[in-house]
């Protein structure tokens, strides 16, 4: 019998994974990764340097492989690429176009507004000196990002006009299609952004992984430092969200599969979407996932991926997880972590991707993050105690300059 194969576009350290998690599934690994020295390619069956974001460079090598499966497992931007082969060769997929949609800002925006959901105003731009010669007709404070990067990348809260220039070469920096968006910042309700995965079959949401977005003030507050179980929102505002996430997926004819959410619930109880990723979340989110509803969420994502029917029962999780995304408010040399007696024993899991003598970087966008620590509570008092004080428990011993 001939062995099914699938391919995965990207090979970080956190899509080692996904590929391990396809092999122990019984297939042979087709990777696909731009960066030479990617970590997957050491545990896929075979590795071919390509660009996750040319399009036709991956349908040529899946094409050449005969694949019959093809996923973007937490990746933004090979999302619209593992889509679009998808449909080409007739595998498993949501429509391309549907993915398309939600990896581009502006056109979310625009499909949010042509389907009747909540939108911030908004205008976005392909060129920078019409973007700072336009007269915006948006009330400060106002967001500047790429209509296309993910992890914060490119991402400027501004507060009066002049500081929007530096933001709009900023977010054109980070933009692959050198496209932006500039619209109204929403003050959110709640004490956390909602965040976290959902998973689709069928057509319907069948887990609601709804959790707190942890930012951290010091450092960066528009770049996310954690997630922690379960989201701090009140009941009725929770249903809302819910009826709201279920009608974007059905209006997408999304039929299968994970997204990760990021949302606002405002002072008029209106639900606006931030982002909406068409893959798992990133920071080891399923893995979190995976502790709060004791479940394998990249064994499901996989098997969707692979056109299988998937299961879940579980209306709601275990109490009380988090994550904390280490990172560092300075670029230099890596010394190691330092834990508080305290918090080691709310622990349960420690992921370090640094070495001592390592280089690191001020933690601005979510792929500088030097690690994940996964932690566990017995009240949503301790934990949202402890996770407000973090930094006074855990530390990176970073040698350099304070940024």
């Amino acid at each position: 019998m001939t062995m099914k194969k699938m391919l995965l576009l990207g090979g970080s350290a956190q899509q080692i994974v996904a590929i391990e998690t396809a092999k122990r599934l019984g297939l042979y690994t087709v990777l696909c990764d731009y960066l030479p020295d990617n970590p997957g390619q050491y545990h896929a069956d075979k590795f071919y340097l390509v660009s996750t974001t040319d399009k036709e460079a991956v349908l040529d090598v899946a094409r050449k492989e005969s694949v019959d499966y093809v996923i973007a497992y937490a990746s933004d931007p090979a999302a619209p690429v593992a889509a679009y082969v998808a449909e080409k060769l007739a595998l498993p997929a949501n429509p391309f176009r549907s993915v398309e949609i939600l990896c581009n800002k502006d056109k979310f925006r625009a499909f949010l507004r042509e389907h009747g959901f909540n939108v911030p105003d908004c205008k976005s731009y392909s060129d920078p000196d019409e973007a700072k010669s336009d007269e915006l007709d948006i009330e400060y404070p106002v967001i500047v990002k790429p209509v296309d990067s993910s992890g914060s990348k490119g991402v400027t809260v501004v507060y009066h006009q002049s500081e929007l220039n530096v933001a709009i070469d900023f977010a054109f920096s980070f933009s692959r299609s050198n496209r932006i968006i500039i619209e109204k910042f929403i003050e959110k309700k709640h004490r956390f952004i909602v965040g976290g995965d959902i998973f689709i079959a069928q057509g319907r949401i069948i887990q609601w992984g709804l959790m707190n977005n942890q930012r951290d003030q010091n450092v960066n507050s528009l770049v996310p430092v954690g997630e922690s179980y379960p989201a701090l929102i009140d009941e009725e505002d929770r249903e809302r969200v819910k009826r709201e996430l279920q009608r974007l997926v059905t209006e997408l004819d999304f039929q299968y599969g994970p997204m990760n959410i990021e949302l606002i619930v405002d002072e008029n109880n209106d639900v606006f979407f931030i982002d909406v990723g068409p893959r798992s979340g990133g920071n080891m989110i399923p893995d979190l996932l995976g502790m709060v509803f004791d479940c394998d969420v990249v064994e499901m994502s996989v098997r969707a991926a692979m056109g299988e029917d998937v299961s879940f029962n579980a209306e709601t999780g275990h109490l009380f997880y988090a994550t904390h995304n280490l990172h560092s408010d300075r670029d230099g040399i890596f010394e190691g972590i330092q834990y508080s007696e305290e918090i080691e024993r709310f622990i349960v899991r420690k992921c370090l991707y640094k070495r001592p003598g390592d280089e690191v970087f001020y933690f601005d966008n979510a792929s500088k993050a030097l690690g994940i620590v996964f932690l566990k509570f017995g009240s949503m008092e301790q934990m949202l105690d402890i996770l407000q004080n973090i930094n006074q428990h855990i530390r990176p011993i970073v040698k350099g300059k304070k940024s």
